[in-house]
């Protein structure tokens, strides 16, 4: 009775010996930051301040899918304003008009244009004193919740856009 306890007692502290002897080392995973998403890169990004005081700022930037999957960006938030829409240009009736957009998808690899005329976010009601050269924080939300957030530098309403 007492050889089958021991020859299982002495197989499992053989296999412990085997597992802690395993030859390379685990390489760290790199994890990346929060409120980013890995391959998702952003350039030119400015907010466009309004015109006359009151009116919805507009927010531009060139976007960059260097990920293996497509994404969906289906809302925006603009940490100086009270609320943001992302917003396109279509054709209504045969005229070109400016509305809130479906979700913009972005293939692995590819990249959007958002710029005056076509595709942009659109920030409400900005904080009070936000002014030209302050920085505010954009996050977009891709469809499954996940969030990518970078820096736009506020331009005055007569700047190049």
């Amino acid at each position: 009775m007492k050889k089958p306890i021991y020859a299982a007692i002495l197989l499992a502290g053989t296999s412990l010996g085997l597992a802690a002897c395993g030859g390379e080392a685990e390489e760290p995973v790199e994890v990346a930051a929060e409120d980013t998403i890995e391959g998702v890169e952003i350039s030119d990004a400015r907010l466009m301040l309004p015109p006359v005081a009151g009116n919805p700022a507009a927010v531009y930037f060139e976007l960059a899918n260097n990920s293996d999957r497509n994404l969906a960006f289906r809302g925006a938030e603009v940490e100086q304003a009270a609320r943001a829409e992302v917003h396109d240009m279509m054709e209504w009736d045969g005229e070109m008009v400016m509305g809130e957009a479906p979700p913009v998808m972005v293939e692995s690899g590819g990249s959007v244009s958002f710029a005056p005329g076509g595709k942009h976010v659109m920030a409400f009601d900005l904080a009070e004193g936000f002014a030209e050269g302050d920085t505010t924080k954009v996050t977009l939300i891709a469809a499954g919740g996940r969030r990518h957030s970078f820096e736009a530098t506020a331009k005055a309403a007569g700047d190049d856009r």
